[in-house]
């Protein structure tokens, strides 16, 4: 079972792994195949949930949000996040935009919590994210949104998703309480948070991040590409190794390791799965048991950059 950790320096306490709900309409769940699904989340302790108002066309929030009503010992266990900045254009569910764009305004935050409230049906939303970077984004604007949120009890904890460290920087100098995450494309495949600061900068304020699309949005499993296979080889020869060492009897599945590679990172990164299914839930859980060795994370490492470590 994963145990919770505190998301941020002064943050919420979250499950290390993260359930997300980005193809929840695609999944074509009934309420209670939705229903059960979440209590085996919970069951494995995945307690915490990612959505945002767009997913779905709007309407992932409100699916998940029906499977939810009037249970509030359920609610009670979970924590759940959202994300709210982009305007989708030609939506049938929250009509009257001919392009998309960003808005992270103050009217504009505050119509789109009161939206995902309502569709979500809880009185409260745990963790906020500001889901693109907006280059219209007056931060005292944004800022201020967050503030009548966090007073009325609507937020308890805001982030952003997408942004660059001076984004975050710009953000976070207008908020007297700390974004306690950003959620971020990270995989054994995609290493630019690596490269560009922003992990850096995560563990320099202690901030916690997300990463999405944590195995490589199932490339990993299915692109033919060079990269991805030399990726494959180590990621499947290192599972081996780590069931070897391990408390399981016979080896890891490559899918275990590149969420295990995540995990080892000090900046103490949390994945989001988009799974429907509660085995590869439980086969996320099961990566948290494996420890990899600095030589183990630098040959990943190496495998997906096509160079040695110089």
């Amino acid at each position: 079972m994963t145990a919770r950790m505190q998301m941020g320096s002064n943050g919420l306490k979250c499950s290390r792994i993260i359930a997300g709900f980005w193809r929840l309409k695609n999944w074509n769940y009934s309420t209670q195949q939705l229903l059960d699904f979440i209590y085996q989340c919970l069951d494995v302790g995945v307690t915490t949930m990612d959505h945002a108002d767009i997913y779905g066309d709007y309407s992932c929030e409100s699916i998940f949000g029906k499977a939810i009503t009037g249970k509030t010992a359920l609610r009670d266990k979970m924590q759940i996040v959202t994300k709210c900045g982009i305007r989708l254009q030609n939506s049938e569910n929250w009509p009257g935009v001919v392009h998309q764009h960003y808005n992270t305004g103050y009217d504009h935050i505050i119509t789109s919590v009161e939206r995902s409230l309502k569709n979500l049906n809880t009185d409260y939303i745990d963790v906020l994210l500001i889901h693109r970077p907006d280059a219209l984004m007056d931060a005292d604007e944004t800022a201020r949104a967050f503030d009548k949120l966090l007073k009325e009890g609507k937020v308890r904890y805001f982030g952003v998703s997408n942004f660059s460290p001076s984004q975050f920087n710009l953000l976070q100098s207008r908020l007297q309480q700390p974004l306690i995450t950003n959620q971020i494309e990270c995989s054994v495949s995609f290493l630019d948070p690596l490269h560009d600061r922003t992990l850096d900068q995560c563990q320099q304020l202690r901030v916690s991040p997300m990463a999405w699309s944590p195995l490589g949005g199932g490339n990993l499993f299915t692109d033919d590409s060079e990269k991805t296979g030399r990726i494959r080889n180590v990621l499947k020869t290192i599972g081996m190794e780590a069931g070897l060492n391990g408390q399981k009897t016979g080896e890891y599945g490559i899918d275990q390791v590149a969420i295990a590679w995540l995990l080892r990172h000090p900046s103490n990164i949390f994945p989001v799965l988009g799974t429907s299914k509660p085995e590869r839930i439980r086969s996320a859980v099961d990566a948290l048991e494996i420890m990899l060795s600095r030589e183990q994370w630098y040959r990943i490492w190496s495998a997906s950059t096509g160079t040695p470590v110089p």
